[in-house]
């Protein structure tokens, strides 16, 4: 699952988080980790232009602080950061960020990347927004050759998952990445985009090395809810929701992605120990 408060998009965030805190924060990714999730995540953005304030709001915590503050409240959850843009910083910067997070949190964490969509952003940090997809695959080359010579300190090798679902993106994943995150793939869509990364990870000479294939499925309330999700959501009874979800797996998604709804941090904390008991 994606964490509460570290990002507040309003495509996505509940009205309660606008006074949240560490405090729910923790609560979340506690709960996540005690219940068996694969993994909680966190975004990533540096500078919101004010034309995009209003939508995307400017709360959003800083990804390698929050993964390491993570690292330090959890135990076996693997830590994500769904994505990281990393043509935002010089690759060495971003593989002993990531090393030393992996090093402190016991092997726990995966780099998910992507090239980033925000315009203004990247003029406020001085890049060529049209050079982005370059950059983006520098990067991860660079990033993959200090993880695997091993002379930095910490020496570590996490996972470096893609995020995306642009036919650049899939590209990237096959060629480079030890996974693939799309953003905005519907599950309708996913078996042909499954069919296609693994005819460019064959072309690569990938296909024999391990990968995974994650998916993000709507968002989700166990039971029926007692107030107006509006459009858009997954609910209902247990059964409904896991074979919805069991669908996924069926396709040869081998991680996905829920959010539960909630109107409080008591609320979303409820839903998923209701989501372990009744679903998973």
């Amino acid at each position: 699952m994606q964490l509460p408060v570290q990002s507040q998009s309003t495509y996505y965030v509940e009205p309660w988080e606008a006074t949240a805190g560490r405090a729910e924060l923790a609560a979340a990714a506690r709960a996540a980790d005690e219940i068996g999730f694969d993994y909680v995540g966190v975004c990533d953005h540096v500078a919101i232009p004010a034309e995009k304030a209003a939508a995307m709001s400017t709360t959003w915590f800083d990804t390698v602080a929050t993964l390491g503050w993570l690292a330090g409240i959890t135990t076996n959850v693997r830590l994500l950061s769904h994505v990281y843009v990393v043509a935002y910083r010089h690759p060495l910067v971003t593989a002993k960020a990531f090393a030393t997070l992996d090093e402190l949190s016991g092997g726990r964490v995966v780099l998910g990347v992507g090239a980033g969509h925000v315009e203004g952003e990247f003029e406020a940090l001085g890049i060529d927004f049209a050079a982005r997809g370059r950059l983006t695959d520098d990067a991860v080359d660079g990033i993959r050759a200090a993880f695997e010579a091993g002379v930095q300190q910490p020496a570590a090798n996490p996972p470096i998952w893609v995020g995306g679902s642009s036919p650049a993106a899939l590209r990237r994943a096959a060629e480079r990445g030890d996974g693939w995150l799309p953003q905005g793939t519907t599950r309708k869509e996913m078996p042909a985009a499954i069919e296609r990364l693994h005819e460019l990870r064959e072309k690569a000479g990938r296909a024999d090395r391990p990968f995974m294939v994650g998916a993000i499925a709507p968002s989700l309330y166990v039971g029926e809810p007692p107030w107006d999700l509006g459009p858009g959501n997954l609910t209902g009874p247990a059964d409904k929701l896991e074979g919805y979800l069991a669908s996924y797996e069926e396709m040869g998604v081998d991680v996905v992605q829920v959010r539960l709804r909630s109107r409080s941090c008591e609320e979303l904390v409820e839903q998923l120990h209701a989501f372990q008991e009744e679903v998973m």
